[in-house]
């Protein structure tokens, strides 16, 4: 018998990805990948490999795959977890399912956003699942519970707002870390860690470089517009300004080597990034979406509107500026210590 299984969509690196390790990492627990393969996963995401006894990948087909819903109970019958908790949709579908055909008695599941229930579609087929597994619902800020209650007739979700390891999140010295990530050593570089996908409007970014001379745009992460973001920064003139790092190892390093973070998001539920960053000292500038808003120091954060292109070249010129802003750290550690996460998600697990 184990202590909980968690279950994600895939385990590409991303927020919830990366919540979901670090409570795999917190104890006794087993992680479960729907879609995507071992030798993938671990080739794709280094840090994978410290746990990778304890993962398993089921490679599901697209579509809906009975065969998967199959293998994931069979996994939970033998594992025996006290609790499954899922991560989004698909996992709440398969797993919360899966978990009560294994007869699993506590079901978690949260939802890390609500812009994906505008769909009624969606807002349907979440409304039917909640019903049928029951779980204890989770929300990761106070934006998206209300997003949830609004739209899902009866959800009450409790709050449990993603944290980070304030151990691993630390300030350190700059050049030391840009010299390690191959960057720049005496130029202002903006830096911003994501999937390279619409939702994260890496674009809007890039188009901001070209109202910041002398400033390079560093980008860690990976994802389908990576291409399509490089022929924008050629044809604006400024690859040589845009270093497009692919999936970063060493994120602590990443967030020292840069000036300020940004992230130019469309939607969010409550990002991670802002907060590994403002725990290495680093400022920050977001689009004000979601639950963005609840992820920055009130004193040294700066939103602004995610339709507002003047406005985040503003902002990101004054918090380069503006320098290091290490009210940043005090926040996270009363608001985002991952300690505070775990406890809350264990007490969920064994109430």
């Amino acid at each position: 018998m184990i202590a909980f299984a968690l279950v994600v969509q895939h385990l590409r690196p991303g927020g919830i990805e990366t919540l979901a390790l670090d409570l795999l990492e917190s104890g006794d627990g087993r992680l479960v990948a729907l879609e995507g393969s071992r030798d993938g996963a671990l080739d794709a995401w280094p840090r994978l490999r410290g746990v990778a006894d304890r993962l398993e990948f089921l490679d599901k087909p697209g579509g809906m795959s009975p065969a998967t819903l199959l293998r994931l109970r069979t996994l939970l019958r033998r594992w025996r977890p006290a609790a499954v908790h899922t991560h989004h949709v698909g996992p709440l579908l398969y797993g919360g399912i899966a978990a009560r055909l294994a007869g699993v008695r506590r079901i978690v599941h949260t939802e890390h956003d609500a812009w994906h229930l505008a769909s009624p579609a969606r807002r349907r087929l979440v409304a039917a699942l909640l019903a049928t597994v029951r779980p204890r619902l989770v929300a990761v800020s106070s934006a998206v519970a209300e997003g949830v209650r609004r739209t899902v007739p009866g959800a009450r979700p409790t709050i449990v707002r993603n944290g980070i390891s304030l151990d691993r999140f630390v300030p350190g010295e700059r050049n030391a870390a840009r010299r390690c990530l191959g960057l720049p050593g005496e130029v202002p570089i903006v830096g911003t860690a994501a999937r390279l996908e619409p939702v994260k409007g890496i674009g809007r970014l890039i188009d901001a470089a070209t109202g910041l001379p002398g400033v390079t745009i560093a980008i860690a992460g990976d994802g389908s517009l990576r291409a399509e973001l490089e022929e924008r920064a050629r044809s604006l003139g400024i690859a040589d300004r845009v270093r497009f790092l692919g999936p970063v190892g060493d994120m602590p390093a990443f967030y020292r080597a840069v000036d300020v973070f940004c992230l130019p998001s469309l939607a969010e539920g409550l990002p991670i990034a802002p907060l590994e960053a403002q725990a290495c000292g680093r400022p920050v500038v977001a689009t004000d979406v979601g639950g963005t808003r609840e992820s920055l120091c009130p004193s040294t954060g700066r939103l602004v509107p995610s339709d507002d292109q003047a406005r985040l070249t503003a902002a990101l010129r004054d918090a380069l500026a503006a320098g290091p802003a290490h009210a940043g750290r005090d926040f996270v550690t009363r608001v985002a210590d991952l300690r505070q996460t775990v406890g809350a998600y264990r007490r969920l697990y064994t109430a």
